[in-house]
């Protein structure tokens, strides 16, 4: 087992084809621009990898895009009444009319009516199941990938948790406020929830477990940076974080911020966070042919393992899930890939960390799954890293960016996840470089 006479290699000294950057775009780019349904952007769930664990179903599924709709069904703030009374509040929401409802005591409640807007798009996002709701979003188990029962948890997703308003004409401008709309077309602030007067006497509040965002620096690219987490108000307000996520007091209005989404904006709705990809970001992205391409490029390598071996194969990746006798395995304290065996395997070791007959280092021993997702991609860079603990594989530049993005988790900590699978990152970085064998003859 002497590591220098084995030949090693590292995906990345593969040579790949020149061809594969056609494969790089999206389709959308091959229609013609004239007949094709504009598309403002994407909706992507962290946490599945390419698909919901029992398979995508309506409203329900793991990425939602959203598209120009045949006639606009935005609305805008008109008219702003205060009814001493809830029964009075309750005749002045006109079932017809979009409204929001703030209940400042039991004595006084206010009511901000809103007007058709031509100009913009409504989308809403929660996890009820109403009509009102374009996108259904239930709470991501962390690796839940094939876990059948993934509704066992009480939900801290609100039922109708945000909406967001896109601009019918170019630049398309998406934006995003909290609190959904529901089918008597109302959004209702109780008592409880923080509320409050702007100073030119409009109102404003936040929802119960809030809408938090943040905007990456440089964009979603191989440059990205995390940014701040904000939370955003009913009315598109930026505010800091409040001390917990249902805290009355709110945070700090953050003023030269606002609520307009960007390529590779992340949305928290305790619970579940999504990723915000627009068109043109999504052009730019590698696409699961381009995935798939890469996939067979590593396989017509013919890594193998040093024990046993026997070549080593990424599964296709409709089999993301069921664990194939070809599939390569990782020691992720040292990146040494092998195939199963068990060699290694001490009793005293509880089964769960292993030593690498290559280095004698010890940790954990787990399968690699190719991360199917294209849209959480930054690069279309070539699979040399995994995510550690989970054993996901992507480019350099992916693993490098979401290791560093506190992701909300609970009511008032952060910490980083696989985007493929929601599991808590592990070790110093959170991913390592993957060392392959190359074939002896």
């Amino acid at each position: 087992n002497n590591e220098k006479s084995v030949p090693q290699l590292l995906i990345r000294d593969l040579k790949f084809e020149k061809p594969l950057a056609k494969l790089m775009f999206s389709p959308d780019q091959e229609n013609h621009p004239s007949k094709a349904p504009v598309k403002y952007g994407e909706l992507i769930v962290l946490g599945y990898n390419g698909s919901l664990p029992n398979g995508d179903r309506g409203r329900r599924k793991s990425r939602f895009a959203l598209f120009k709709r045949p006639k606009a069904n935005g609305v805008k703030p008109s008219t702003v009444h205060i009814a001493c009374t809830p029964q009075a509040a309750k005749a002045i929401s006109n079932k017809d009319q979009h409204s929001i409802s703030y209940t400042l005591s039991r004595a006084q409640t206010v009511v901000v009516e809103y007007t058709h807007d031509s100009n913009t798009d409504m989308f809403q996002i929660g996890r009820s199941t109403e009509s009102p709701i374009d996108f259904v979003v239930t709470d991501t188990v962390p690796g839940s990938q094939s876990n059948s029962d993934t509704q066992s948890v009480q939900s801290t997703i609100s039922r109708f948790a945000c909406r967001i308003i896109c601009e019918r004409n170019p630049p398309f401008t998406a934006r995003i406020y909290a609190a959904g709309f529901d089918s008597s077309k109302n959004i209702f602030l109780g008592e409880k929830a923080a509320k409050w007067k702007t100073s030119d006497g409009q109102m404003d509040g936040l929802t119960t477990n809030g809408v938090l965002v943040m905007h990456p620096r440089n964009g979603f690219t191989e440059d990205s940076k995390p940014g701040v987490w904000r939370e955003i108000s009913v009315c598109g307000n930026v505010f800091s974080l409040r001390e917990t996520r249902s805290a009355q007091q709110r945070g700090k209005m953050v003023e030269n911020e606002t609520n307009q989404l960007q390529d590779g904006s992340l949305i928290d709705l305790c619970g579940a966070t999504l990723l915000w990809r627009t068109a043109e970001g999504l052009s730019r992205t590698p696409t699961v042919k381009h995935l798939e391409a890469l996939r067979q490029e590593i396989n017509a390598a013919r890594p193998q393992c040093p024990v046993g071996f026997n070549t080593l194969a990424f599964p296709s990746m409709k089999r993301k899930d069921v664990v194939d006798e070809k599939q390569p395995w990782v020691y992720l304290n040292c990146g040494h890939v092998h195939g199963y065996h068990n060699w290694g395997n001490k009793e005293e070791r509880d089964g769960k960390d292993r030593e690498c007959p290559m280095c004698r280092s010890v940790g954990p021993y787990v399968p690699l799954w190719l991360g199917c997702e294209a849209g959480f991609y930054v690069d279309a860079g070539p699979p040399t890293h995994a995510f550690s603990p989970c054993g996901h594989v992507c480019s350099e530049k992916t693993t490098a960016y979401w290791s560093q993005i506190p992701l909300p988790h609970g009511t008032h900590t952060f910490h980083a996840a696989c985007p493929f699978c929601a599991h808590q990152l592990a070790g110093e970085q959170g991913y390592i470089r993957l060392i392959f064998q190359g074939p002896l003859d």
